[in-house]
C-alpha cells in the first residue's frame, strides 16, 4: 500500500487471516489463483481459451494426487470453508456477509475471497464440494450481488486504494477464470461482461501509464495482472498488449524510490527494504505472468526481464537463511500474527514469508534458462532440507499448485545447495547479510534515504528501533528461531539487538506513517570484499537527541562491534543493547560470564562490573576487549508477555509469554562521548570466549571516536576502519569520509604477499577520495577503473571517483 493510502482495518495481508487457509491460497500474490475445473473442448486456434486454460492450470498444478497428504488435507480445508461461507452467506444492501460489511473496503475484498475459495472448492477435486451445482450458483449469485450493490461503475472509491485496484479485481478475475465455461450463455455472458466493466471503471488504462505513485514494483505487477487477466477473459488483445507493455518499467534498475537496485536493494514505499514481502509479490506475479503469455502473440520479450531472473540469486537468495527470509526486509510485515483456522498455532513467523518468497521463485524458474533454473532448484532443495522449523513441503499456507510445485522440485535431480559464505552489502537499502560456516548475521540500519521503521493501517506500532543498528544473528540448531517465536510481540521494543537508543518513551506510530520517520543521516553504509566487511552507522536517534557513531567489522568467527560519541539530552539513560535473545516460553539456557555461571534471578537486573567475556547454552556469546578491568555489563532474564494486537490492529488478542535474556551497556543519563566495544560470536564455545579474551594480540583497536572507528586483526591480514570524517588511524588515512577494509593474503605462486583494499564513500556525494596505507608495495596487480594509483613504495596512495551508490571499488596489490 502507498504512503499515501488510507488507514484500513485491513491490510493486503490481513484479509488473509480472516479468511481461513483456502482463502489464504487466494487472496495473496504468494499462493495461487482459483483453479479451473477441466475445461470442455476448445478449437486450438482460440488464444483467449488458451491463455485461461494455463492460468488455471499455474493455479491448479500437475502431477499430485488429490488423495495423499498433503494435498488431500489442504483440499479438505478449501471444500469445509466453502460450506462454511455457503451457509452463512446473507446477501443485502451493504454486505454479502454481515460480518463483511462494505464500509471499510476491505470488507468488500473479503468478500470476493470467500467466492474465490467457494469456486476453488467446486473447480478442485477432492474438495467434497467439486462440481456441486448449488455452490456454482452460490458463487454466481454472489458476484451479482457484489456487482449490483457495490463493485460496479457507479461507485466512487472510498478509503483504501489497494482495495479496489488490486485486491479485489484480482479474485474477482480469478473467480470468473474458474467459472467461465459454468457461466451460461445469456445471463451468465452479461454478468461476466457486468464484472468487467467494474474493473475496468477501477483499474483504468491510465493506472498503467506513468511509472509512478502507487503504480510501481510490486504494485504495478499486481497491476498488470489485473489487467492482463481481464483481456485475456474480455478477449481484449489490446488489454493484454498493454499489461505485457506495462511491465517494462519493473525490470530496470532504479537510482532511487521504488524497484531493485544493481545492489541488489530491493524498496517499496520510497523507502522501506521491502525485498523479503513487496519481493514475493514481484516475483509472484512476473512468474504467473512469464508462463502465462509465453509463446502467446503477447509473449514478454523485452530482454530487461533478465534483470529480474538474475536477481534472484543477487538480491533475494541472499536474504533467505533456512526458509525463512530476514524480517529487517519484511516492513510492517513484521507486525502481522496469524492463527489457523483450526487451532492455536501462529502462523506468522519469518519463515511464512520466506516460504512465500520460495515459492514465487520456484514459480520464475519456469521462465529461466535451464542453467539458472538448475541452481534454483538446488537452492530451493537447500532450504527444503534445513528448515526444520516450518517444514515446506507441508505448510499450511501454501495451495496445492505451489505444494505440488516445490514437491516436483524437491524430488527432482538438482542436488541441495548448502547455505553460501560470503558477504552481501546491500546499500540501497542500508543492509548487510554475513555468513558464515554455522551461522548468519544480519543488520538493519537507517538513512536519509531508508526509514527508521515502516508503520501503517495500524501495523507496526512499536517498530521504532528497528533501523537504529538492530543485529539479527542465527546460530545452528533450535537457537536460530529467536525471532519466529512470537519475537515481535514480546520483545521489549526499547531492547532490540545491537540498538544504541535513548529510553525516552515513544508514542503509537512515532515519526509518522509509511516511512517517514527517516533520520537526517547521510554516512551509513560500508565496503566489502565479499567475504569480510566494514560498516557504519551515522546514529540519530527517532524523537530524540540521541546522536552515535556505530560500526561493524564482520570477520571470520565474529563483527567486532564499536560504538563512540554517543551523545544525548532527553534526560533518561541512553543504551547499547549487546544482545536481546528469546528463550521460548521457559528457557533454562545457562549464562556463564569469565568463567562462572550466573543464574540471574527472574525479573531482576544484576549489574557485572567487570565481565571480559559472557557465554548463553546453544547461542554463542560475546568479548568485551579494552581495559584489563573488563565492561561494566547489565544482565536481565525476564518473562515477557504481549500480543499481536499490542502492534498490530489486525492480529490476534491471544496472549504469548517469552523469555528474553538480554545484556546492555547503561551510558547514563545524558551521556557526552560514551562508547563500548564487544565481539559477537555466534556458536562459540565457552572456551573459544576464554581464549579470545585472553589473546591481548588478537584485536588491536586502532581507533574508537566519533571521528574515526578502526581494528586490526593480524591473525586474519585484515585492518579496517570507518572514518566519519578526514584523519588517520593507525596506517590507514582518508581525506574524506570513506569506509575502508584490507586484508593481506599469501600470494599464491608467488614469493611475499598480496593484499586488497577495498574502499567506499558512504556519504555518496560523488566527491573524489583520497586513501593512504603506511605499508610497503611492490607492485600495484589490478584495480578498477573508478581507483587512479598515485604512488607506491613505503605508501600505498590511492585517489577514487566514487560515485553516488557507495559501491566497493578495489586495489589489489602486492606487498614487500
Amino acid at each position: 500500500m502507498s504512503p499515501a493510502a488510507t488507514p484500513s482495518a485491513w491490510s493486503r495481508r490481513g484479509l488473509l487471516a480472516a479468511s481461513g487457509a483456502g482463502a489464504l491460497t487466494l487472496a495473496l500474490g504468494t499462493a495461487a489463483a482459483p483453479a479451473c475445473a477441466a475445461p470442455a473442448a476448445t478449437a486450438p486456434a482460440d488464444p483467449y481459451a488458451t491463455l485461461r486454460r494455463r492460468w488455471c492450470d499455474l493455479a491448479l498444478g500437475t502431477g499430485y494426487d488429490p488423495t495423499a497428504a498433503p494435498y488431500a488435507t489442504a483440499l479438505k480445508e478449501t471444500g469445509d470453508l466453502a460450506g462454511t461461507f455457503h451457509r452463512t452467506m446473507r446477501p443485502a444492501a451493504d454486505s454479502l456477509w454481515p460480518d463483511s460489511p462494505y464500509d471499510p473496503p476491505s470488507g468488500i475484498t473479503r468478500s470476493y475471497s470467500r467466492l474465490a475459495t467457494m469456486a476453488l472448492a467446486w473447480a478442485q477435486p477432492g474438495t467434497g464440494r467439486t462440481d456441486d451445482p448449488d455452490l456454482a450458483t452460490a458463487v454466481r449469485t454472489g458476484l451479482d450481488h457484489l456487482d449490483r450493490t457495490v463493485y460496479h461503475p457507479a461507485t466512487t472509491p472510498y478509503g483504501n486504494w489497494w482495495e479496489w485496484q488490486i485486491g479485489t479485481p484480482r479474485l474477482l478475475l480469478d473467480t470468473l477464470a474458474v467459472l467461465d465455461e459454468h457461466l451460461p450463455d445469456g445471463a451468465g455472458d452479461a454478468l461476466r461482461t457486468r464484472c468487467l466493466a467494474a474493473v475496468d471503471h477501477f483499474v483504468p488504462d491510465r493506472a498503467l501509464g506513468a511509472y509512478t505513485g502507487t503504480s510501481t514494483g510490486a504494485n504495478r505487477v499486481d497491476l498488470c495482472r489485473v489487467v492482463a487477466l481481464r483481456g485475456v477473459l474480455g478477449r481484449a488483445p489490446a488489454k493484454i498488449a498493454l499489461a505485457r507493455d506495462a511491465l517494462s518499467p519493473v525490470f530496470p534498475y532504479v537510482t532511487q524510490g521504488d524497484g531493485l537496485y544493481a545492489d541488489g536493494s530491493f524498496v517499496q514505499h520510497t523507502w522501506v527494504a521491502y525485498s523479503g514481502t513487496y519481493g514475493a509479490v514481484l516475483l509472484d506475479g512476473l512468474g504467473r505472468l512469464f508462463t502465462l503469455l509465453r509463446g502467446s502473440t503477447w509473449e514478454v520479450t523485452d530482454p530487461n526481464r533478465q534483470i529480474i531472473l538474475d536477481s534472484v540469486e543477487h538480491a533475494y537468495a541472499p536474504l533467505l537463511h533456512d526458509g525463512l527470509v530476514m524480517d529487517s526486509v519484511n516492513g510492517r510485515a513484521v507486525s502481522r500474527g496469524y492463527l489457523r483456522a483450526d487451532e492455536r498455532h501462529l502462523l506468522h513467523s519469518d519463515h511464512r514469508h520466506g516460504h512465500a518468497l520460495i515459492a514465487a521463485i520456484a514459480l520464475l524458474a519456469d521462465a529461466a534458462a535451464p542453467a539458472e533454473r538448475d541452481r534454483w532448484h538446488a537452492m530451493i532443495k537447500g532450504w527444503i532440507a534445513r528448515d526444520r522449523t516450518l517444514p515446506i513441503l507441508t505448510d499450511r499456507q501454501y495451495a496445492v499448485a505451489d505444494l505440488a510445485r516445490l514437491a516436483a522440485v524437491d524430488a527432482g535431480p538438482a542436488p541441495a545447495a548448502p547455505e553460501p559464505v560470503g558477504h552481501r552489502l546491500f546499500p540501497a537499502m542500508d543492509r548487510a547479510v554475513h555468513r558464515r560456516p554455522g551461522w548468519t548475521a544480519g543488520l538493519a540500519m537507517a538513512s536519509d534515504r531508508i526509514t527508521h521503521y515502516e508503520n501503517g493501517n495500524g501495523e507496526n506500532r512499536h517498530g521504532w528501533h528497528t533501523g537504529s543498528g538492530m543485529l539479527y544473528w542465527w546460530p545452528a540448531g533450535r537457537a536460530g528461531d529467536q525471532y519466529t517465536d512470537a519475537f515481535w510481540p514480546t520483545v521489549d521494543p526499547y531492547r532490540l539487538p545491537g540498538t544504541t537508543v535513548s529510553t525516552q518513551q515513544l508514542a503509537d506510530n512515532e515519526g509518522g506513517g509509511w516511512g517517514e520517520p527517516k533520520p537526517a543521516a547521510r554516512w551509513v553504509g560500508g565496503t566489502t570484499d565479499g567475504s569480510y566487511a566494514a560498516l557504519g552507522q551515522d546514529l540519530r536517534g527517532l524523537a530524540s537527541t540521541l546522536t552515535a557513531r556505530k560500526s561493524w567489522f564482520a570477520l571470520a568467527d565474529c563483527v567486532v562491534c564499536l560504538g563512540a560519541g554517543i551523545t544525548a539530552r532527553d534526560g533518561v539513560p541512553a543504551e547499547t543493547v549487546v544482545d536481546n535473545r528469546n528463550l521460548g516460553e521457559r528457557g533454562t539456557a545457562a549464562l556463564t560470564v569469565d568463567g562462572v555461571r550466573r543464574p540471574t534471578a527472574l525479573g531482576r537486573t544484576t549489574v557485572l562490573p567487570r565481565a571480559h567475556w559472557a557465554h548463553l547454552a546453544g547461542h554463542g556469546g560475546w568479548v568485551f576487549p579494552g581495559s584489563p578491568g573488563g565492561a561494566r555489563l547489565h544482565v536481565l532474564r525476564e518473562d515477557r508477555t504481549g500480543r499481536w494486537s499490542d502492534i498490530n490492529t489486525t492480529s490476534t488478542t491471544d496472549p504469548y509469554t517469552r523469555r528474553y535474556l538480554t545484556l546492555w551497556h547503561d551510558h547514563g543519563t545524558d551521556p557526552t562521548d560514551a562508547g563500548y566495544a564487544y565481539l559477537l560470536m555466534p556458536g562459540a564455545t565457552r572456551s573459544a570466549l576464554a581464549a579470545r579474551a585472553a589473546d591481548r594480540h588478537w584485536l588491536t583497536v586502532l581507533a574508537n571516536d566519533p571521528d574515526r572507528q578502526a581494528i586490526a586483526v593480524d591473525p586474519l591480514g585484515v585492518t579496517a576502519a570507518n572514518f566519519w570524517r578526514a584523519g588517520t588511524a593507525g596506517p590507514l588515512a582518508a581525506d574524506g569520509p570513506a569506509s575502508v577494509l584490507i586484508r593481506e593474503r599469501r600470494a599464491p605462486g608467488r614469493t611475499g604477499r598480496t593484499a586488497t583494499l577495498c574502499a567506499a564513500a558512504p556519504t555518496r556525494t560523488g566527491d573524489p577520495l583520497r586513501i593512504t596505507w603506511s605499508r610497503p608495495v611492490r607492485a600495484v596487480l589490478r584495480h578498477d577503473p573508478s581507483v587512479e594509483v598515485r604512488g607506491t613504495g613505503d605508501t600505498l596512495r590511492l585517489r577514487l571517483t566514487p560515485g553516488t551508490a557507495c559501491a566497493t571499488h578495489t586495489c589489489t596489490v602486492l606487498l614487500h
